[in-house]
């Protein structure tokens, strides 16, 4: 791989910095919300309430929201999104200042915050394979210092400061994450902007969002890709709905012990991102994607059995390893095989496949807690994992990756990025 290969451009390093800014503001609230939902209720379904409120976006409006972002300039589409949500935090802060927090409220602002999610996620999703040409290399170097950084912020640093903050107001964390997203704002604006794909003649939105759905549907690779998260968000969020509770009745944590347990956990997430690439070359990503998701159900399992907090954070450390490998490769392959002017779709289309299970994870969660015992759920969830990695293995194996990669990559090689490198011209790299 020859050097100017594996070059950033100086863009992706303003990039790198919003997002992980923003997302150290991410881990504050992650922590926070919970415990401040936590401090109003104990009832299991009301906690499910606020988990399914902010995954709920994606159900709603994920295909149409694809297809908006598709017609509209994604950094704009970027940068107005983190400047609403730092807007809407710092009206909940007021909120929660003078007393006003409740549930329905707190509902309201995950799903709101979700929303925002759809859209720059999405916007961002779309617009990293333009800055860095679709070269799969490029993408999964990109992806995985995205990655390192989201998981370091909003799992490892965040989480503590997070319950740090709450202990100085209820109003302290969410005030500290409106201002990250307000500074991420500001670097976002500053990228280049993207160019837009040429709009189809005479096509609806609504028809637009069914060609991105039909494509993820009719492609298996694609389908496996979606619904390996699909399957696992529906495990995930019923761990993570009962998980505050699990650590406080079963484990005895309070509430800092709960950030810490999400430290630990993010600190695997941070070595699993950092050695994708290398399972990646050994494994191949079809057979590294097989073994990261059977990974998380066995770390799944060992956490439900967990006898004490010691156990249970090396079994979230585990989990969160086989995470961020596969929140690195998963990607990092789409973007590489799938046309820039669907890439906004199919992007929404994957990504609502696997958000619309999660509300259906914090019922589950919730309802297997009430009925049975906290650690139901997260027997329940493992056993859902261990079945997805079964029935998805083939469809993401290694000779359709192969395949699909070789049907991408033009006959002259890969995309040059989209936008002039100033690296190359000079400029030193930021990241």
């Amino acid at each position: 791989m020859s050097s100017d290969i594996q070059k950033l451009p100086t863009g992706f390093g303003r990039l790198w910095s919003a997002q992980t800014i923003s997302s150290l503001g991410d881990g504050v609230t992650r922590a926070a919300l919970p415990l401040l939902a936590l401090a109003l209720t104990r009832e299991p379904m009301a906690l499910a309430v606020v988990t399914a409120a902010g995954t709920l976006p994606w159900l709603l409006f994920g295909v149409l929201g694809g297809a908006l972002v598709d017609r509209w300039d994604r950094r704009q589409t970027m940068w107005i999104t983190d400047a609403t949500r730092a807007l809407l935090l710092a009206v909940t802060a007021a909120a929660a200042a003078f007393g006003m927090l409740s549930i329905p409220l707190l509902a309201a602002v995950a799903f709101l915050l979700g929303l925002g999610s759809l859209f720059f996620d999405t916007a961002a999703s779309s617009y990293l394979p333009d800055l860095l040409g679709r070269r799969p290399a490029l993408l999964e170097r990109g992806n995985a210092r995205l990655r390192g950084a989201q998981t370091a912020m909003s799992g490892f640093a965040g989480p503590p400061v997070g319950s740090a903050l709450l202990a100085l107001g209820r109003a302290v964390p969410l005030l500290a994450d409106a201002v990250s997203f307000a500074v991420s704002a500001l670097l976002v604006r500053s990228l280049p902007a993207a160019p837009r794909p040429a709009p189809q003649a005479r096509e609806s939105l609504l028809r637009q969002a069914r060609a991105g759905a039909s494509y993820v549907l009719t492609d298996r690779l694609l389908l496996g890709l979606a619904l390996r998260p699909a399957v696992g968000n529906i495990a995930f969020t019923a761990v993570e709905t009962v998980l505050a509770l699990f650590a406080h009745d079963r484990l005895g944590i309070g509430t800092y012990g709960f950030g810490l347990l999400l430290t630990v956990e993010a600190t695997g997430g941070l070595l699993g991102a950092g050695i994708a690439s290398f399972l990646g070359r050994r494994l191949g990503t079809g057979t590294a994607l097989t073994c990261t998701a059977a990974v998380e159900g066995l770390a799944v399992l060992g956490l439900a059995a967990a006898p004490n907090p010691y156990v249970a954070g090396l079994a979230l450390a585990v989990c969160g390893a086989g995470m961020g490998a596969t929140m690195v490769l998963a990607p990092s392959l789409r973007q590489a095989i799938v046309p820039g002017h669907l890439m906004g779709r199919v992007t929404s289309s994957s990504r609502m496949v696997a958000m619309c299970a999660a509300p259906l994870g914090a019922f589950v969660g919730g309802g297997l807690a009430a009925t049975f015992d906290v650690r139901t759920p997260l027997f329940v969830a493992a056993g859902l994992l261990l079945a997805m990695t079964a029935v998805t293995a083939t469809m993401t194996s290694n000779r359709r990756v192969e395949a699909a990669l070789r049907a991408a990559t033009p006959a002259d090689g890969p995309a040059q990025p989209t936008f002039p490198d100033p690296v190359r011209e000079g400029a030193p790299e930021l990241v």
